[in-house]
């Protein structure tokens, strides 16, 4: 296995530990005991360690050891982070939390750009939301969560405040978090789908308002579609033909 894999997996190990709770704030681990648990190198234990520091997640010290940070020391805007607790129980506090966290920013955004946008990325963004309705109808999921996701983004940059667009990791995460775990049946919701072409061509008219107020729709809808009366993962079988939000 590569060790580029190897690190991978032992980081995504020990992430989802930690935010589990598995292994609680307090915790002291060492290098040999993470080298010995997941067979690997003392170079790739070491990687996994720096990582998860960078993330505020674990503290190391000679003589002490590796110590799991509480959570409020940890980098919650970091995109693996996200994705971690996406795949614990703590999803659905997650989701909510990032529902909040979006309609403070991409409302923004949107107004951001349909003042400032080029002709080139308002094209770019008619032709996600465009591709969105597409796979939208034909039920091809893995190419409407890239066009969803590409269409935020978009929005993000458009906006011209760099602040702004390096938030998008934490867009895809939520909109590809959501999907792995079949909060997204085979038919996204047409209504869902409009506002996002409402957006676009409040971007391409220049009118912030209405781009503001399209994207505070999406979210909104987006929100209470994961985080009321769905909350259980549905498995493969469960996706049936209903339609939810999308966003």
């Amino acid at each position: 296995m590569a060790r580029t894999a190897l690190h991978d997996n032992v980081l995504d190990a020990l992430g989802e530990r930690i935010v589990s709770g598995a292994l609680a704030a307090g915790t002291v681990l060492t290098l040999d005991v993470i080298d010995s648990e997941y067979d690997v190198s003392r170079s790739v234990s070491r990687e996994a360690v720096r990582v998860l520091a960078s993330m505020g997640m674990v503290a190391s010290r000679q003589r002490v050891g590796v110590t799991v940070q509480p959570r409020t020391s940890w980098r919650v805007f970091d995109p693996r982070l996200i994705r971690w607790r996406l795949d614990s129980e703590d999803r659905v506090a997650q989701l909510r939390s990032l529902g909040e966290l979006r309609s403070g920013f991409e409302p923004v955004a949107a107004g951001l750009a349909a003042v400032r946008a080029t002709p080139e990325q308002c094209g770019a963004l008619a032709t996600a939301a465009s591709d969105m309705v597409v796979h939208g109808r034909s039920g091809d999921l893995a190419a409407f969560l890239a066009a969803d996701v590409l269409f935020h983004q978009l929005v993000l940059e458009a906006s011209g405040n760099e602040m702004l667009a390096a938030l998008d990791g934490v867009v895809a995460e939520v909109l590809t978090g959501r999907t792995h775990h079949h909060l997204m049946p085979a038919h996204p919701k047409d209504e869902a789908i409009d506002l996002h072409v409402e957006v676009a061509r409040a971007v391409r008219s220049g009118d912030a308002v209405a781009a503001r107020a399209a994207m505070a729709a999406i979210i909104e809808e987006a929100t209470v579609a994961v985080t009321d009366g769905n909350t259980d993962v549905r498995t493969d079988a469960d996706s049936g033909p209903e339609s939810t939000n999308v966003g």
